[in-house]
């Protein structure tokens, strides 16, 4: 930012050559009939630009902390200016009594007159100060959405990628297919209800890739037809709980979360009749989604790359600001769920 930049001293310099050039120019001084040498001028002009210039600098860390916020920045900017204006004039007082009072002996009537003119050049100069410094604050905080909007939109293509070659991925289809299969070789009646099954969950998939955000009520929705299929294909070797209070169903999470995470519990545990898996899916009143599952790892892993996860915890960060917990302890693993409402 401007305050800050490594080149301030030589820009500060330059500013004040040129406010004096101005005034030496226009005869400013034979006309408010300020007697003073060139370079006692210059020196007054050059000290209220130095102190309106580090003063700012000094300020802007109390400023940004105590009136930034991420929704308020013309709040942050009008204050700090105000507080510019302040430190302008106590520098123009200030640099009018050094050189007037101390190298001239000037009593204050005869001082009257420099100060009303460098009073008025401390204002100008803070003014011009803090609107270059707006300037390059919204154009940072522009550059800023514009990576961001970037990055969501790099992060929203990769998680379409995501459920298309990992989470509903050719084992997902083959497994199903097999049940299926077996189903009907069987001619058992619930081959009808299983077909049914499987076309929800990839029409709700087909439907809400490219969204960013769902209500929980619909993803509860799809996870319903997701579990019948996963039942049928491990049966009373997975256990799943759903406890979700009504007031948190219309209430967002990014689509698709809840079958990546439990495609990922399946993918890392046994489940089997023997050492079933439990998950449990609850809210928690503190406006999250909790996801649980015991711990029981296979003893040949399968290769993961832990993209499904990461994706989630992104598209989270970039859609709210808000991060997803991950807590492994012996004997279970959990992942928390951010709920979001609309504005």
């Amino acid at each position: 930012m401007l305050f800050h930049h490594r080149y301030r001293y030589i820009f500060m310099l330059l500013l004040a050559l040129y406010a004096f050039l101005n005034t030496a120019l226009c005869n400013v001084y034979y006309y408010f009939k300020i007697e003073v040498a060139w370079y006692h001028a210059l020196l007054t002009v050059g000290l209220v630009t130095f102190l309106t210039w580090e003063g700012n600098r000094l300020i802007k860390p109390f400023m940004k902390k105590r009136f930034l916020t991420t929704r308020n920045n013309l709040r942050f900017l009008g204050f700090f200016y105000i507080a510019g204006n302040i430190i302008a004039l106590a520098a123009a007082v200030l640099s009018v009594y050094l050189v007037g009072g101390l190298i001239y002996g000037y009593d204050w009537e005869q001082n009257w007159n420099p100060l009303k003119l460098n009073l008025i050049y401390a204002t100008l100069i803070n003014l011009f100060l803090h609107l270059v410094n707006a300037i390059l604050f919204f154009l940072r905080e522009y550059r800023q959405k514009w990576s961001e909007a970037e990055e969501l939109r790099r992060s929203s293509q990769q998680a379409q990628l995501q459920l298309i070659r990992s989470q509903v991925n050719p084992h997902f289809l083959f497994n199903n297919l097999n049940v299926l299969s077996g189903m009907v070789i069987k001619d058992n009646p619930e081959a009808n209800h299983f077909i049914e099954e499987f076309s929800k969950v990839y029409r709700y998939i087909l439907n809400n890739q490219q969204k960013e955000l769902v209500e929980l009520r619909a993803e509860l929705d799809f996870v319903q037809p997701y579990l019948f299929l996963l039942g049928k294909r491990f049966e009373e070797g997975l256990e799943v709980n759903i406890r979700i209070a009504d007031e948190y169903k219309n209430w967002h999470v990014v689509p698709a979360a809840l079958q990546m995470l439990i495609e990922n519990a399946i993918k890392h545990n046994v489940v089997s009749r023997q050492k079933p898996l439990h998950i449990d899916i609850h809210t928690n009143g503190n406006q999250t989604l909790v996801i649980k599952n015991n711990l029981q790892p296979r003893l040949l892993k399968e290769p993961s790359t832990r993209t499904g996860l990461q994706n989630i915890r992104k598209r989270y960060e970039l859609i709210s600001g808000k991060d997803v917990m991950v807590k492994e302890a012996e004997g279970y693993f959990e992942v928390s769920l951010p709920l979001l409402r609309l504005n």
